[in-house]
């Protein structure tokens, strides 16, 4: 599979999740569906950051990359708030939404038809074959690592260490 592919797949199935937590009957179904969210979110943005970001630097726009790896550090800081909290909190449902926004623009900034991130990767002749087979074995990976372990705590690209 195509990495482009690959990860509007991802996309699409973000977006499915994110439609069930909103029409979640319970708050226990709401809770189980976001970490399963969440889940994905994290395993997309670990192929995302150490693979498709990393082969599209110096080949597509530099600002549109660097917006890229501040988006997943976002949203990564806000699904770490959510977990940490529980449906019945007052902000909880607003936090999903907002996280819902945050990751729709990024994925309409990636999926652009001509100025995306994805087409400027393809335009730049990045073997788009090769680069599918990496992130699927990685995403797999990452899979069985949050299985195993839990979600991680976020690691952020864009701040420091001691600014948390």
């Amino acid at each position: 599979m195509k990495a482009t592919d690959l990860l509007k797949a991802q996309h699409e199935e973000v977006s499915r999740l994110f439609k069930a937590i909103e029409s979640a009957k319970n708050k226990p179904e709401k809770k189980k569906l976001f970490m399963e969210l969440a889940s994905n979110l994290v395993a997309h943005d670990g192929i995302e950051r150490e693979i498709f970001y990393p082969a599209c630097e110096g080949k597509v726009e530099e600002e549109l990359l660097k917006e890229a790896y501040v988006e997943h550090d976002g949203a990564k800081v806000l699904i770490a708030e959510i977990i940490g909290g529980e449906p019945s909190d007052e902000y909880y449902d607003a936090k999903v939404k907002v996280l819902q926004e945050q990751i729709e623009h990024h994925v309409e900034e990636e999926e652009k038809r001509l100025e995306g991130l994805f087409s400027q990767a393809r335009a730049a002749g990045l073997d788009m074959d090769a680069l599918g087979e990496q992130l699927a074995v990685r995403k797999e990976e990452l899979k069985a690592e949050i299985e195993a372990n839990g979600l991680p705590m976020p690691v952020l690209k864009t701040m420091e260490e001691s600014s948390l």
